[in-house]
């Protein structure tokens, strides 16, 4: 059995990940999604820009990487010549050389820690981006090696430390000393020491940890985290195993710390916490949460949408509606920092006329014109509100308008302008779904996109690829889901307006 740093960082992240790539049946696996494989080319760049603004002269094994005995061998060689750098060198070591290398370890271990799966045939293997030579003691002489791993992040992550930790001790385990340092190098080429004092004892029982679900084939409880599972290649394997168990991780507002926390009330379904006794669950997870999650369960066992019980409906300010309403929605490129396309939908209910309107950078350099005709657009309809889903355009706006010296009186009377529906749908309502994401509330209502499995991820590809190729037919599936984006929360709006509508007047009468 193979222990790579990879399944590590994933063990990290969700242990069910790591079990499936080990245990799980391929056919069930999805291909990388293509915002990874982005992802996948920007840290290959980023690399490189590092190797040549640091004039860094390395060798690298020769033998390919599925080869990884042959490789591993190599980079040991080069170790033993004392070359001063290696890139993406290979480096493995066996089960009872990491026991040893603990046993012989200066830091002092955890209690409880027993790697002893001496019966289990386990490889261990690294794969630090760098090994750099540096003045010390090992088997090789009078110097050592000491990792460094190249992230895209932007901070030192938690599974970053913990597999620079990692990359430590098996440097240990093959050199007969702990290295003195294990080193990140961030996106903004900031380099970042790891405390190996304060992370070595928490990698023993991670390591230790993972070989134990690992040997024993325990397979771990399925949780689905909307954020966390988006673009693992099990996502869909997990999200229909989650849905035939009825999975309380399906339920808006069930973290994992509440999860715990119910199931030690016996709280295990929908059924459970719709009946429990809420003083109860206040004490575990506070009288709002509880209550809102009562809600959720029985909303979605009667699925039907709730007013939310502390949201008065007779003394809340209607949404806003008006004759012309305009339905805002942007597409960005993180990584460049740039607002690329503002999109309005313009909705005239005097005239019943719907209009797209769409202010698109074809290129980095144009953000600035868009944002000004974006501007002159609005501006020409002082009295319309902008409707949008959540906080995003409101810090759009604000980037922007300070980006390109907008007076502050522009600004402020178009923020006065914007209306959240997220906003006004999770103060307000209770309703039958697993997410309160765009996408969920408006596939609830019937609405489909054009482009079914797009997402923002999705259209960042489709822009970056635009920049390589100049493909036009990319700029056209932005500008569809863009505009699906908008009609959206406008159907989403539509809704709202007339259920609360509805309600109010049920309470009257």
């Amino acid at each position: 059995m193979l222990l790579t740093d990879e399944l590590l960082l994933n063990y990290k992240r969700c242990r069910r990940r790591t079990f499936l790539e080990v245990y799980g049946s391929y056919q069930y696996r999805e291909p990388t999604k293509e915002f990874l494989l982005k992802l996948k080319r920007e840290n290959k760049l980023h690399i490189d820009t590092v190797l040549e603004e640091r004039s860094l002269v390395y060798h690298q094994p020769e033998a390919k990487k599925k080869d990884w005995l042959l490789r591993s061998r190599q980079t040991f060689d080069l170790m033993s010549q004392g070359v001063e750098c290696i890139y993406n060198g290979k480096l493995h070591i066996d089960l009872s050389d990491w026991q040893a290398s603990l046993v012989n370890s200066e830091i002092e271990l955890p209690d409880g820690i027993d790697p002893t799966f001496t019966s289990e045939d386990i490889t261990l293997i690294a794969d630090p981006t760098l090994l750099i030579k540096q003045p010390g003691k090992s088997i090789f002489g009078d110097w050592t090696y000491i990792p460094v791993n190249i992230k895209l992040g932007r901070r030192p992550k938690p599974e970053y430390k913990l597999i620079a930790a990692y990359h430590a001790q098996i440097v240990a385990a093959i050199t007969g000393e702990l290295p003195p340092q294990s080193t990140l190098i961030l996106r903004q080429q900031n380099d970042y020491q790891i405390n190996l004092e304060y992370w070595l004892p928490r990698m023993y029982n991670i390591v230790n940890d993972c070989i134990e679900m690992l040997v024993t084939k325990q397979t771990p409880e399925v949780f689905i985290s909307r954020q966390r599972c988006s673009l693992c290649h099990w996502h869909g394997y997990c999200h229909n195993h989650a849905k035939s168990q009825q999975h309380l991780s399906l339920v808006p507002g069930i973290t994992p710390k509440r999860y715990e926390s119910l199931l030690e009330l016996g709280l295990d379904s929908l059924e459970s916490i719709a009946a429990a006794n809420q003083s109860q669950m206040a004490e575990k997870i506070g009288k709002e949460i509880a209550s809102q999650l009562q809600q959720q369960a029985r909303s979605l066992l009667l699925e039907t949408p709730l007013i939310k019980t502390n949201y008065n409906i007779q003394d809340n300010h209607n949404l806003p509606r008006h004759a012309i309403e305009f339905y805002f929605d942007i597409e960005a490129e993180p990584d460049r920092n740039l607002d690329y396309l503002l999109g309005i939908l313009a909705i005239d209910r005097v005239n019943n006329t719907e209009e797209f309107y769409p202010f698109l950078a074809e290129n980095v350099e144009q953000e600035e014109k868009i944002w000004q005709e974006f501007l002159e657009f609005v501006m020409a309809h002082p009295n319309v509100p902008i409707f949008h889903f959540s906080d995003y355009e409101i810090d759009t706006i604000k980037r922007l308008a300070g980006l390109y010296n907008t007076p502050y009186r522009e600004t402020k009377a178009l923020l006065n302008r914007c209306v959240d529906i997220h906003h006004w749908v999770t103060r307000s309502v209770i309703l039958p779904v697993e997410s309160y994401s765009l996408k969920s509330l408006a596939n609830w209502l019937g609405f489909e996109w054009r482009e079914a499995k797009a997402g923002g991820d999705q259209c960042v590809c489709w822009y970056d690829n635009w920049l390589r190729t100049q493909d036009s037919s990319l700029l056209d599936a932005i500008l569809s889901y863009n505009e699906d984006d908008c009609y959206a929360t406008y159907y989403l709006k539509y809704w709202l307006e007339n259920f609360l509508q509805e309600s109010q007047n049920y309470q009257i009468l």
